[in-house]
């Protein structure tokens, strides 16, 4: 019954049309020179099949790999507003870390910027991928995704439904500690794995190592940027000193890739779900 609830909910969101996508699929003009101001459209334009038409990204864009050979205009937080402008893009992916300064200097310019804000779940980045799809003209190719997505995330509720709950803490910051929370996609990693938020009561998602130790989760997960330089093996290694911690007691402290976890397309999202769903339920051996 919830999972019908749950994608009953997912069918709703998808009815919505933005504004944006119906200006471009009106006037039949598609964007052809697209700058990404961060790694989740990056790769949704390449899951779309449209890499060719990107322009630029960001430094942290690295997935797919041919997203690192394009232009790169400064980091998810620091732009180069004048580097973007001279490439003379058509269309602007902005995202929830994007300032809103940046952003209305950008539309000053006279450039159409269509701010992505950071999804709230499943539901939303699907959403946000069809929402793409049409200011692309891509909208076939984005719904036959989206319900592949769909599809395989049924596939994964049906094969964990009948086990056991297990508490987990997924951190997705190291300094300072950061949970994920209800209001992010991450938490979704969790509900549909069939796991146990501890930080599901919580609206902020700063946390410590004591409260976490005080709520005593089952798995720990570890998804944290920088995890290629050694901040995940890290962050490990300090989870290891917590002792009266069930995790720790049973090595069941893992670190996952951020890249992933972090910034999913609807197919990635998938990706990072069977790994978290095994990470919870190693017994399924998925």
């Amino acid at each position: 019954m919830a999972i019908s609830r749950f994608f009953l909910w997912l069918a709703l969101a998808l009815t919505a049309i933005l504004q944006p996508a119906l200006a471009f699929s009106q006037s039949g003009i598609f964007p052809q020179r697209i700058v990404s101001l961060g790694p989740i459209n990056t790769e949704n334009v390449f899951l779309l099949g449209a890499g060719d038409r990107l322009v630029a990204d960001t430094s942290y864009c690295v997935h797919p790999a041919a997203a690192r050979d394009k232009v790169k205009i400064g980091s998810v937080m620091q732009l180069n507003i004048e580097q973007i402008l001279s490439l003379q893009p058509d269309l602007i992916l902005a995202t929830g870390l994007t300032s809103p300064q940046q952003v209305a200097q950008l539309a000053a310019s006279g450039v159409r910027v269509v701010h992505f804000p950071q999804p709230q779940g499943f539901a939303a980045i699907c959403a946000q991928f069809l929402e793409l799809g049409k200011l692309l003209g891509l909208e076939a190719r984005a719904r036959e995704i989206i319900a592949e997505a769909q599809k395989e995330v049924r596939a994964i509720q049906q094969r964990i439904k009948e086990l056991p709950a297990r508490k987990v803490f997924l951190q997705v910051g190291a300094h300072p500690l950061f949970a994920s929370v209800p209001s992010s996609f991450t938490n979704d990693y969790i509900v549909l794995a069939g796991g146990i938020n501890i930080a599901a009561g919580q609206h902020d998602g700063r946390y410590n190592r004591e409260k976490v130790t005080a709520q005593n989760p089952d798995v720990i997960i570890i998804a944290v940027m920088g995890s290629e330089g050694g901040i995940g093996a890290r962050e490990r290694d300090e989870w290891l000193r917590f002792a009266p911690i069930s995790a720790v007691q049973n090595r069941q402290v893992f670190v996952v890739d951020p890249d992933i976890i972090c910034s999913p397309s609807p197919l990635t999202f998938v990706k990072g779900l069977v790994e978290i769903a095994a990470l919870i339920h190693p017994q399924e051996g998925q």
